[in-house]
């Protein structure tokens, strides 16, 4: 293991070979210094001298008597890499029979390992012998695809060693042999590439006969069977190492096997017949087979040429008894020895497509049973049947035209001028629209309905629902004639329109078919339109009134272009900016639709729910009465009237919307005037505290009496600094005395509350920290005129105050210290108590020490 030395080795002998063969011996080293393409020297020595044969790198290394057999290339060395030859004696003799020695030149700085090896060959005589059934002539086979051959040769050695023989069967295909099975020289059966299966399966056999012979068999012949055979025979011999070496090698040529082709041909190629007519196919099986054998025929029909059998449908078969499968329309007959014709009555349309016939050949066995020897499938045969298509034209027309928008359609598509039609021949029809453009644009087709073969109505996209709710209906009003119907055609159903007839035939499974289209020319539907005009115009009937008296306008409507219209009106008023119960401005109060339903729309006074009226006077004129009106409904009064059509299905369709003038509701007062301002004392408050605010009104100008006055007052909190969050209602006090207040998240109360006829004070108990923010209030004023009548004056609101909740932190801090201190005390004199009593009777422990007695001091020595 710690040494390393050039090593040269060649393979362990004796090297047994066979006169006349050629012999390769290798030599390689390895482990060494110096370049990589090392040097080799051959000698021979039959007793103990050796002689020179050959070298790589001197030429004058040859002893005089290898000269000539060196110059011939009898003898030669044959390099296989750098670090390694092969001595090659061709034609080997009984005198080459020795020692050889294989050495190297040292290329190493130091002299380690070893640089030459021997190995003895021994030569013995030729005693392999090969033969064919016939001597060494070879036979011609002429064989039918199916049949069965057999072939034998012959191997036999004499060789005085202990040798084995390896006996392959071989084909020649092309210009190469190929292995088709073997006998190895260990006694196992291989099988060439290719034929595995076919030896797994017993097809190809190889069997031992007497006098050494090798019987190959062939079960059922192949169109591949065909070619050259031979026997090739190896000899081999075990080596020292235990390894097998092949010494010589024979080969004789057997016989040349040909095979007969059995093909299945279609007499016909492409077929076009005539729906109803009859479809005549020969399928002719193609055979140099002479002995008894009996066919199998199966017929099949598929969609496509590509197909394989498992996908195509099966129509008849013939077994090789004769016996034909049942069918009713399909016949299949045995013409002659080799032909069997198809024939299919009474052809349709589905049967257009692809057929072939797969045969089969069976022959008889020795004990009376049949056996199938080959199979073949024809190429396709396409065959088109042509339909009878009738003969008919399509005539379109329109038998009512809208001149409005509303107006009932119809059209009727006539199939006129029918020749050559039958009992099994069925018309449906499919509706398309096609939209009207201008120019060059693209107009693309948009279907109706279509009918398929039973009549069954399948629905496009365009007017799907509109036909489901019957305002599109499609109908069939004779055996040639169908119809289209739009109830209420509309501006979106302008353009054209056209109709297609569609021929169904009926096949032998009772399945319909289409077999033929034709469209009719187009109608257009089409009428003149004009703009639709509405002119809406609203007149003050009493052009001066005050505060409490009834306020009434009349809207009168007129309309152009519009069938038959009705009208629906809608009360609007435009309010003061002041108004803060409609910060927008504009305020519906009252509608009446087409059908003279009214109803109250914004209208929010609940005192006054009958106070406006809204009554149709006229068909196209309509009045509005507002009682007991009050300084708040001050504004600009509009009437908004929508035009209606009739439309589809009693329904009514919006034409055209108009908007009158403006009314103006102004009054005229010297009434007082109100402020309100909000005012506390301690805008600073503690958590916990109660937070007093006040709303206080002024007025300003003629003075009332407090009976006089009602107010009602809402406060609201802005929970933010800078009054960019939406305010929250805190609590609310009505004229009549009745407090509302919204519902609390935390745990502080507000109550509100009249201390005097113009000031009212809101208080927030318990006050938290959520409580602050802007507070402001809103006063709505109710002034009571000389009539008795309540007016509603506009919301005044006031400038917010902002409240601030701070904590108390001496108070909130006070409790936990004084619970801290007394927790620490009581803890620390337990804690000493406990220290005591353990000290004093759980651990003390006696301690005995030896009395000494009182004596005089002694000098230290004797201490």
């Amino acid at each position: 293991a710690f040494c390393r030395g050039r090593i040269v080795r060649v393979p362990k002998g004796p090297l047994i070979r066979v006169v006349g063969t050629e012999v390769a011996i290798p030599c390689s080293v390895s482990d060494y210094d110096g370049p990589s393409e090392q040097n080799f020297d051959w000698e021979f020595s039959r007793d103990t001298d050796f002689v020179r044969i050959v070298s790589t790198w001197d030429s004058t290394f040859t002893s005089e008597e290898y000269q000539k057999r060196v110059g011939r290339g009898d003898i030669k060395l044959r390099r296989s890499s750098n670090d390694a030859v092969e001595l090659v004696i061709r034609n080997i003799q009984p005198a080459d029979q020795g020692r050889y020695k294989c050495s190297t030149p040292s290329t190493d700085a130091t002299v380690q390992g070893n640089y030459d090896a021997e190995v003895q060959v021994k030569v013995i005589s030729d005693g392999l012998s090969v033969s064919g059934s016939k001597a060494r002539s070879s036979t011609s086979l002429r064989l039918s695809e199916g049949d069965s051959f057999k072939l034998r040769c012959s191997a036999v050695t004499t060789s005085p060693e202990h040798t084995h023989l390896h006996v392959t069967w071989q084909i020649k295909s092309g210009s190469s042999w190929q292995d088709i099975l073997s006998l190895t020289h260990e006694g196992k059966f291989q099988p060439g590439p290719g034929y595995e299966e076919r030896y797994r399966s017993g097809d190809v056999r190889l069997d031992t006969g007497a006098n050494d012979t090798y019987r190959f068999s062939v079960s059922q012949a192949a169109s591949a069977d065909a070619g050259a055979y031979r026997c090739l025979v190896s000899e081999w011999v075990r080596g020292v190492d235990g390894s097998w070496q092949k010494i010589q090698e024979k080969s004789v040529e057997i016989a040349t096997v040909s095979i007969q082709r059995t093909d299945v041909i279609i007499s016909t190629s492409n077929v076009s017949v005539t729906e109803r007519d009859s479809l005549d196919l020969t399928c002719n099986i193609t055979t140099d087979r002479s002995g008894i054998f009996q066919a199998e025929v199966m017929w099949y029909f598929s969609a496509s040429p590509d197909d394989t059998l498992s996908d195509a449908q099966l129509l008849l078969s013939m077994d090789h008894d004769s016996v034909v499968s049942d069918s009713t329309l399909i016949s299949l007959s045995h013409v002659d020895r080799n032909s069997y014709r198809l024939l299919v009555r009474d052809v349709d349309v589905e049967d257009s497509g692809y057929y072939f016939c797969e045969a089969a050949i069976w022959v008889p066995l020795h004990n009376g049973s049949w056996h199938k020897v080959v199979e073949r499938t024809s190429a396709p045969v396409s065959v088109v049947v042509t339909a009878l298509e009738p003969d008919y034209d399509v005539f379109l027309n329109a038998s009512k035209t809208p001149k409005f928008s509303d107006d009932p359609t119809e059209l009727n598509c006539r199939i006129t001028n029918v020749q050559d039609t039958e009992a099994n021949i069925r018309f449906t029809v499919s509706w398309y629209y096609r939209q009207d453009l201008p120019g060059d644009d693209v107009v693309t087709e948009e279907l109706l309905a279509s009918m398929d073969a039973d009549w069954t109505l399948l629905l496009g996209d365009r007017g799907r629902e509109r036909i489901q709710n019957g305002e599109i209906i499609f109908s069939k009003k004779s055996a040639d004639t169908f119809s289209l119907r739009i109830q209420w055609t509309s501006e979106s159903d302008r353009g054209d329109y056209f109709c297609v007839i569609s021929a169904w035939s009926r096949h032998r499974n009772n399945s319909w078919v289409k077999s033929k289209d034709v469209t009719s020319a187009s109608v257009n539907i089409f009428w003149a339109t004009q703009d639709y005009t509405l002119t809406v115009e609203a007149v003050k009937l009493k052009p001066f009134f005050v505060a409490g008296h009834t306020f009434e306008m009349t809207c009168k409507v007129s309309s152009k272009n519009i069938k038959t219209p009705r009208y629906s009106v809608l009360i609007t008023a435009e309010k003061p900016f002041t108004d803060q119960s409609n910060p927008n401005g504009t305020t519906r109060i009252i509608s009446l639709n087409q059908d003279s339903v009214v109803r109250l729309e914004d209208w929010t006074d609940q005192t006054r729910v009958d106070g406006v009226v809204l009554e149709k006077v006229q068909e196209n004129e309509f009045r509005y009465r507002m009682y007991q009106t009050q300084i708040s409904d001050a504004g600009l009064y509009r009437c908004v009237v929508t035009a209606w059509s009739p439309g589809g299905g009693g329904m009514w369709r919006e034409a055209v919307n108009g908007l009158s003038n403006p009314i103006q509701i102004d009054f005229q007062t010297s009434g007082p005037v109100f402020n309100v301002s909000v005012h506390s004392d301690s805008p600073t408050i503690y958590q916990g505290e109660v937070a007093d605010l006040l709303c206080i009104i002024t007025t300003e100008g003629m003075p009332l009496e407090p009976d006089d006055m009602s107010f009602d007052v809402s406060w609201f909190a802005v929970r933010s600094f800078a009054l960019d969050r939406e305010p929250v209602l805190l609590a609310s006090l009505d004229r009549r005395g009745i407090v509302t207040q919204s519902r609390r998240n935390g745990s502080s109360d507000v109550s509100l509350e009249r201390i005097s006829p113009l000031e009212f004070r809101l208080r927030v108990h318990g006050c938290e920290d959520h409580d602050f923010g802007n507070h402001y209030c809103v006063v709505t004023p109710w002034v009571r005129s000389a009539t008795g009548v309540w007016q509603r004056e506009p919301d005044i609101k006031a400038k917010p105050i902002f409240l601030s909740v701070k904590m108390d932190v001496l108070n909130a801090f006070k409790y936990p210290l004084l619970i801290g201190i007394g927790l620490a005390t009581v803890i620390g004199l337990l804690s000493c108590l406990i220290g005591y009593c353990s000290s004093r009777w759980c651990c003390k422990k006696e301690v005995q020490e030896t009395r000494r007695e009182r004596r005089r001091l002694m000098s230290m020595e004797m201490d």
